[in-house]
């Protein structure tokens, strides 16, 4: 396997204009997932290339916490899927 194969890939991209999270799932030692987000702003720079910062702008602060809030919904979602079998479980046991 090459290392682009075994590098872990995003599990979500959110994007609302120029700003983007991107949502990270790590296992952890105890067999769960931890979730992570980078954020950036994407630009296009003076060849008109494609560039990310992580640098915001005054302008960029409200569509950066509606992304970071859609991110956070995303990742609360992931949470309940993987805790419902376990509820479901123990709920058709009683």
């Amino acid at each position: 396997m090459s290392n682009s194969e075994t590098k872990n890939q995003p599990v979500q991209e959110i994007r609302m204009g120029l700003i983007k999270a991107v949502v990270w799932a790590n296992p952890t030692k105890s067999n769960g997932i931890m979730h992570n987000v980078t954020l950036s702003r994407i630009y296009r720079d003076t060849n008109g290339d494609w560039q990310e910062t992580q640098s915001l702008g005054r302008n960029d602060l409200l569509l950066a916490a509606k992304v970071l809030d859609a991110a956070h919904t995303f990742i609360c979602r992931k949470e309940q899927e993987r805790e419902a079998p376990a509820d479901e479980a123990a709920t058709s046991q009683n």
